[in-house]
């Protein structure tokens, strides 16, 4: 049976951890690269910035100097203070775990209309939520000779606690992303609303299978590298798939959002005698100052015209933006 507590397992289990870490840098910084054009129309000033895009931006550089710096505290060759940096990276960490549900909470919260039932409670669990992430910064690493940095103690149960909630706080957030568009349903037949829905449930997928490994690994608590080893991967994959959906959802302008326009913008429903029922003019935005994303659907009336009088039925009304 392997002794995992040993130190020429956790030597070896340390040479894996290293190989892995260079390959998520290696897939982030692609990921990164491909993406700075998103980036730069807003750092350039040529799409407005909304403050939504600020846990967008501190999501997706804290990822990156997360990487960066457990990339030098395991390759690093001369003594350093392997504690301050170690704490950083896990702060680094922390923080972007947190971000990446901040950023799927605000999608929803602009889905419910900023609903203060919905707000409020998703606040709270924001801030349970940040409670636990700040409480686990609690790695201990110091300077090996012959290793380097090395991580000699970890706090599993807080850590695979933090991941358990972000399993539970996402599971949350894309059950009220679909009970909402679910009962909208002219906002659930558009191409808008299914793309919102879709790559929910597609973070959510990869988020909690990435978490419920992690979670395993923390649980087993074979020794401080492997607690932790597959902790990494679940934030990386997180981060990616949600910058991903926030990207897809401010592109969406560029090849036409589907926007439910009222009499005001010069859109009408027009029903005539003996018509079905009633058309909804479908219009295509295109890419303005604002950068923003737009769902919107006004009050209409339908008429009916089987006999003289005409009679007002109201259309549902729902009415989201996007501000992003």
């Amino acid at each position: 049976m392997v002794d995992w507590k040993s130190p020429n397992a956790i030597a070896r289990d340390g040479v894996a951890f290293l190989k892995l870490v260079h390959v998520l840098l290696g897939i982030y910084c692609w990921e990164f690269v491909i993406s700075l054009g998103f980036d730069w129309k807003y750092l350039s000033g040529r799409r407005r910035m909304r403050w939504p895009l600020v846990f967008y931006f501190l999501n997706r550089y804290m990822m990156l100097f997360c990487l960066v710096g457990i990339t030098v505290a395991l390759d690093v060759t001369t003594e350093i203070n392997c504690q301050v940096l170690y704490v950083f990276n896990q702060l680094m960490g922390n923080m972007t775990i947190g971000l990446v549900s901040i950023n799927l909470s605000i999608r929803t919260m602009a889905v419910w209309g900023q609903k203060w039932y919905i707000v409020g409670p998703l606040i709270v669990i924001i801030l349970g939520h940040w409670s636990i992430l700040l409480r686990g910064v609690q790695v201990r690493a110091e300077w090996n000779p012959l290793a380097g940095c090395i991580i000699t103690d970890t706090k599993p149960k807080i850590i695979s606690t933090t991941f358990i909630y972000s399993m539970c706080f996402d599971f949350v957030v894309l059950c009220l992303t679909a009970i909402k568009l679910h009962t909208s349903s002219a906002a659930g037949r558009s191409k808008i609303g299914s793309l919102i829905f879709h790559d929910g449930l597609v973070y959510f997928i990869v988020a909690f299978l990435a978490n419920m490994v992690a979670v395993v690994f923390l649980i087993l608590d074979l020794n401080p590298v492997m607690s932790i080893i597959a902790a990494l991967p679940a934030a990386v994959a997180s981060t990616i798939v949600t910058c991903r959906a926030i990207r897809r959802l401010a592109n969406f302008t560029s090849v036409g959002a589907e926007v439910y326009q009222g009499s005001s913008q010069n859109q009408s429903i027009n029903a005539s005698k003996g018509s079905p029922g009633p058309t909804i003019s479908l219009g295509r935005t295109r890419p303005g100052p604002t950068g923003g994303v737009h769902i919107q659907m006004q009050s209409y009336e339908r008429y009916d015209s089987s006999d003289d009088h005409q009679h007002q039925i109201p259309v549902q009304e729902f009415k989201s933006h996007l501000a992003i």
